[in-house]
């Protein structure tokens, strides 16, 4: 038999976006991590290509908390052809050439939403041998790691830790608080009480977020997940261990912005 494990991670940056169902030039944000989102950034730790398989990761089981919810951010774009010329609509020509808007349009728009100041605890479910290679690989990322999309690169260590033998539930009750030190001084008491996303076959609610490939050439289909949304408790005296340890990057000596020559 298999020997599970629980992988925890902890997701903190000036900027985060999760993907959910967009229309248009409007980019949307879920309200915590997604299941695409987290297994892109394994994939992109270990390395893998876009058109490579991920078969092995879909079946680990995800779990949520939301530390610091964040607020959300709107960030208003617009675009223009320097020249001054109409912009090229979606449509091209016999030729493969984009055609002109008509009636002629001058100026694109673009809104994206982000979740900012945001913090959570992420637990990966599955078998232990698999989870031991993934967080060998966030601690030594292949390619540069982000929180949703490649504009929001982490801050403070990623990984918190692997728990044999462990649920998602009780993995995630066992750790301490990871919102930051302003937020920490907003909340009065000695527990505080934080929304979790537990992904269970059982759960009330599904989701929309498993992905068959990241390969853009083909396309992402997303299957359905089921969870259950529930509530931890826990003190909010600790410190998190996040705060005094270095970044995984660093405290392994490998850099993975190497590769931008940075």
């Amino acid at each position: 038999m298999t020997q599970a494990a629980v992988l925890v991670l902890r997701f903190a940056g000036p900027l985060q976006s999760w993907g959910r169902p967009s229309r248009y030039n409007r980019r949307e944000t879920h309200h915590e991590p997604t299941k695409s989102g987290v297994l892109g950034l394994l994939a992109a730790a270990q390395g893998r290509p876009r058109e490579a398989p991920i078969t092995d990761l879909l079946d680990l089981r995800l779990g949520v908390r939301a530390d610091q919810p964040g607020s959300l951010l709107r960030d208003y774009h617009t675009v223009s052809d320097h020249r001054g010329q109409p912009m090229p609509s979606s449509q091209v020509n016999a030729k493969g050439i984009q055609k002109k808007t008509s009636p002629a349009k001058y100026t694109g728009v673009t809104q994206r939403y982000y979740l900012q100041d945001a913090v959570f605890t992420a637990a990966l479910h599955g078998p232990a041998t698999l989870l031991e290679e993934l967080e060998h690989a966030v601690r030594n990322p292949v390619f540069p790691l982000a929180l949703g999309r490649r504009s929001c690169p982490p801050t403070g260590p990623l990984t918190l830790g692997l728990h044999p033998g462990a649920a998602l539930l009780p993995a995630l009750s066992g750790v301490p608080w990871q919102a930051a030190a302003h937020h920490r001084k907003e909340i009065d008491g000695t527990h505080v009480t934080l929304a979790a996303t537990i992904e269970d076959p059982e759960g009330e609610h599904t989701i929309d977020d498993t992905p068959d490939t990241y390969n853009l050439r083909t396309g992402t289909l997303y299957s359905t997940r089921t969870v259950h949304r529930t509530s931890i408790t826990i003190p909010t005296l600790e410190t998190p261990s996040s705060t005094t340890s270095l970044p995984p990057h660093l405290a392994s000596g490998h850099d993975p912005f190497t590769l931008l020559g940075w």
